[in-house]
């Protein structure tokens, strides 16, 4: 059977799970004028405010998942990794080759999709929580029978929610352990650059501010730059001076191999669950 092609001009987008980081891909697409939120479905079954939620930019809330297969070329699927199975097996009859499933649940497998489903039209894509604000840092594979232009779809869909590269699916408990729970390490690293600042003699709120756009600024540098960190590091550490004592400090408290180990024991408790 021909697979028919996922027009880019007049797709239908819906989603099976009405959470937040379907509420973060949908509100993207339809803010960066990808689609309009005429095109985009989802189904809410017994929870008002995420049906408020959705209908308050526009989307089209319907009663089962069933319909929203049916109105949808492409299916988000972001439902909780212990529910994914169920869904998709109930779904089976409904996800024709002429539909594009995307998967955006951590710790379930292409192959595990494909045997539900009986089809291979997937692409596994592992967004993480910054999607909120227009930041994700998100990694797509295809499966078997997804089309390069399945690719450059998704691709544009998800740079709607920050930036987005293609990987093989043998990274992705990698990719959990760097960017899909590497917000909350930077999170604790702000919160603790705030409490130094305040053991050093600054208001809270200025220093939780000053940590936060530190954070940020620090992270533009190395995106926007191109230049290595190590190099940026070392422009800013002069002979004797305050940030080379500072940086003295962290070498002392193992701040490098923290970080690294908690990449590695992220990825392999997801290796665990998956």
């Amino acid at each position: 059977m021909e697979i028919v092609p996922i027009s880019a001009d007049s797709y239908t987008l819906g989603f099976i799970g009405a959470g937040k980081m379907a509420e973060s891909i949908a509100r993207g697409a339809v803010r960066s004028g990808i689609l309009p939120p005429s095109r985009i479905r989802t189904a809410v079954h017994s929870n008002p405010a995420r049906r408020a939620a959705f209908e308050s930019f526009g989307v089209t809330v319907l009663s089962s998942n069933d319909d929203v297969v049916r109105e949808s070329n492409v299916v988000v699927l972001s439902v909780k990794p212990q529910l994914v199975k169920d869904v998709v097996t109930k779904l089976t009859p409904l996800l024709t080759k002429n539909k594009l499933l995307v998967l955006v649940t951590a710790g379930v497998k292409l192959k595990d999709l494909q045997e539900w489903a009986g089809n291979d039209r997937f692409i596994r894509v592992m967004p993480n929580t910054p999607a909120a604000v227009g930041e994700a840092a998100s990694v797509m594979s295809l499966g078997a029978a997804a089309t390069e232009e399945d690719g450059t779809v998704i691709a544009k869909l998800f740079g709607a929610i920050g930036k987005i590269w293609k990987a093989d699916e043998k990274y992705f408990d990698g990719i959990t352990g760097l960017s899909g729970s590497g917000p909350a390490y930077v999170y604790l690293a702000i919160e603790a650059l705030a409490d130094g600042g305040v053991a050093a003699g600054l208001p809270r709120d200025l220093s939780l501010s000053l940590a936060s756009q530190t954070v940020l600024g620090a992270a533009s540098m190395v995106s926007l730059s191109g230049k290595h960190p190590g190099q940026l590091k070392d422009d800013v550490t002069s002979p004797g001076g305050t940030t080379i004592t500072g940086i003295h400090e962290l070498e002392k408290g193992g701040f490098r191999g923290t970080l690294m180990n908690a990449v590695v024991a992220a990825a392999k408790r997801s290796r665990e669950l998956s």
